[in-house]
């Protein structure tokens, strides 16, 4: 297993534990559980991002920049709402 192998498994294992984390701060039926479901997704989304950089640093995970267009038309569709 290379190294954008690696890396591209711990960052679905990442996101999987934030939707897990997600749920359970959802769920959570005190508000000390909740405070700390929350606390811990806080954290597993910013090792998600730290992730996420580092493969796109590599040119691991590509970006695509979205068009004016593009944005101004999701914007037009939500502002409404």
């Amino acid at each position: 297993m290379n190294d954008q192998e690696l890396l591209e498994d711990i960052l679905l294992t990442v996101k999987g534990a934030a939707d897990l984390y997600l749920h359970a701060t959802i769920e959570a039926s005190t508000p000390n559980v909740k405070n700390t479901f929350h606390d811990v997704l806080h954290e597993t989304l910013k090792c998600q991002c730290d992730i996420y950089n580092k493969m796109a640093e590599k040119g691991w995970y590509p970006q695509e920049q979205a068009q004016q267009q593009q944005i101004d038309k999701v914007k037009q569709q939500y502002s409404g709402q």
